[in-house]
C-alpha cells in the first residue's frame, strides 16, 4: 500500500545564495536535522538563517554551526538559543566519504538549502571550494550577460 504523501511536493525553507557566490560547490548531500520543539515551529515560520553557516565533522558526527534560528514568538522560558551547534543526521558510510573530500586543501561544508520533505526538515550540503576574486567577477559577468540575453527576447 503507497502512503499518502509519497508525492507530496517538497517545500523550501530557505536557500544559501551566498554559497553559491562564495564557493565552487561540488557534491551535494541531504542531511536531516536534529532539531527541538520551539526550533521547528520557528522554521515551519521561515525564521531560518543559513547565511555565514557552515559545518564541521567531530568524533565521526557532522554539526551545523552558525545558522540562526529565531527564537519561537510564543515560546517561553524554554525556547533554543539561536545560534546553538545542531547535529546533522547522515549515514556513517556519508560521512566518512564527506570526511575524506575535504581533507584536500580548501574544501569545506556547506549548507546551500533547507526544506520540508515529508513534514520532516532536510538540509542540503554541498562539499565546496572557496572561489578567488576573479572567480567571483567571472561568476557575476555571466550572470550579467545571461540576463541580458534573457531580457532581449
Amino acid at each position: 500500500m503507497k502512503k499518502a504523501n509519497a508525492g507530496a511536493p517538497i517545500k523550501t525553507i530557505t536557500i544559501n545564495r551566498k554559497a553559491r557566490h562564495e564557493y565552487h560547490l561540488r557534491d551535494r548531500y541531504e542531511a536531516g536535522i536534529v532539531l527541538q520543539g520551539t526550533e521547528v515551529k520557528s522554521v515551519r515560520a521561515g525564521k531560518f538563517n543559513l547565511t555565514d553557516s557552515y559545518a564541521r565533522i567531530q568524533n565521526g558526527e557532522i554539526f551545523l554551526i552558525d545558522a540562526h534560528i529565531t527564537p519561537y514568538e510564543h515560546g517561553n522560558q524554554e525556547n533554543h538559543d539561536p545560534k546553538r551547534l545542531r547535529k546533522l543526521l547522515l549515514h556513517r558510510q556519508e560521512i566518512r566519504k564527506i570526511e575524506s573530500k575535504i581533507r584536500s586543501a580548501g574544501m569545506t561544508i556547506v549548507p546551500t538549502k533547507a526544506y520540508f520533505s515529508n513534514g520532516k526538515v532536510k538540509l542540503e550540503i554541498a562539499i565546496a571550494q572557496g572561489k578567488q576574486a576573479y572567480d567571483k567577477r567571472e561568476a557575476l559577468k555571466e550572470e550579467e550577460t545571461r540576463r541580458a540575453i534573457q531580457s532581449y527576447f
